[in-house]
């Protein structure tokens, strides 16, 4: 069962789990459960998503109940009259606040993209971060006599694949769990120390005007209890509240 955060007439959103992906693909055959199946069941009613978030982030995922709402609500997302937050558990010490403008590179897929143009510019990204907490484990790794995290506050301005995950990575803030762009040694040892296996990248809230009653609609998810108990054991404020 889908936990709902948001409906109405128009709209459902779900707070989806790490690792279930939003619809069927053809490049993970071997996946039996998707999003946007499952609350289509769930609901008794066909849904239709009017954005995308990565399989391994969890967090506030948007569905119409028509096509006529979702062509309405991609309206919205493509003026950038939205506004999405997601937190993220990163390695060191982050900046207070940083505004990142750095165009990105498409990634293409070798299947899905053959016939894309493979030549395409970079594409403007922005993102603002800023960083909530900080932490530092007496834990020696490598040539540090310490280990240190950051969770950083992310609004991105733009809506490019991967975008949160590339532009920390470009700050030397890699979010944890992070096969791609990440640290490995570190997402290891995060694992072997919290015993939590997943992108440490969440959805929290997403803040819209109502394409049909004109209101400001805000929708918030719950970081879950694994989180909360990581935010505990790193000295941070540790129940649903402080983290809207």
């Amino acid at each position: 069962m889908l936990e709902i955060v948001y409906q109405d007439e128009n709209y459902v959103a779900i707070n989806k789990p790490s690792g279930l992906l939003v619809h069927r693909s053809f490049l993970d055959k071997r996946e039996t459960q998707f999003a946007m199946q499952m609350l289509r069941d769930q609901l008794g009613q066909h849904v239709f998503p009017v954005h995308r978030l990565d399989r391994p982030t969890s967090g506030i995922l948007l569905f119409a109940l028509s096509s006529e709402a979702a062509r309405d609500m991609n309206q919205v997302f493509i003026e950038g009259k939205i506004e999405k937050r997601y937190l993220a558990l990163v390695r060191g010490f982050a900046t207070e606040h940083v505004y990142l403008d750095r165009p990105l590179k498409e990634h293409l897929d070798k299947i899905a993209d053959k016939f894309a143009d493979q030549d395409k510019a970079p594409q403007e990204a922005q993102t603002e971060f800023n960083c909530l907490h900080q932490a530092s484990l007496p834990i020696p790794f490598g040539k540090f006599p310490s280990i240190r995290y950051s969770l950083v506050e992310c609004f991105p301005k733009t809506g490019r694949k991967h975008q949160i995950r590339r532009h920390l990575k470009h700050l030397a803030h890699p979010i944890l769990g992070d096969v791609n762009h990440g640290d490995n040694k570190h997402n290891h040892f995060f694992y072997e120390h919290f015993g939590l296996q997943r992108l440490m990248l969440f959805a929290t809230r997403l803040k819209f005007v109502h394409p049909y009653t004109k209101q400001e609609i805000t929708i918030r998810a719950n970081l879950g209890e694994e989180m909360l108990n990581i935010c505990a054991q790193l000295g941070w404020p540790s129940s649903e509240q402080d983290y809207q």
